[in-house]
């Protein structure tokens, strides 16, 4: 629940920071990018958030765990890719982004998994 509340903070305030910092700075392309990783941030932190909230009522989910961390990092990896391009402009790091797309996909099967296990 913590590293949900940190990461969603954190996605505030990169997204204040493109917002007021950046505009300007930036093509229309990256600022559009800069948002995606925003955006993904901090949907996955709230799914992060929810993936502890159930934990706290169902413990014995034990797929909640794998969950959290492949949300914790399809967020390093997607969004932390799509920072570092745009503040760095080095292309490659595009590279890494799908493969954090990738874990953002495997924590929402993992939490398909844990609603049918606990038939919810």
């Amino acid at each position: 629940m913590s590293v949900a509340g940190i990461l969603g903070g954190l996605a505030v305030a990169a997204g204040a920071f493109g917002a007021h910092a950046l505009e300007g700075r930036l093509s229309e392309h990256y600022m559009n990018v800069f948002q995606t990783a925003v955006q993904y941030q901090m949907f996955h932190a709230l799914a992060l958030l929810g993936v502890a909230l159930i934990g706290l009522v169902r413990p014995d989910a034990s797929w909640l765990v794998p969950a959290a961390w492949a949300f914790l990092v399809g967020i390093l990896l997607f969004s932390g890719s799509l920072y570092t391009l745009v503040l760095s402009g080095v292309k490659v790091l595009g590279a890494i982004t799908p493969i954090g797309g990738v874990a953002f996909l495997v924590g929402w099967v993992c939490l398909v998994v844990t609603g049918l296990r606990l038939g919810a």
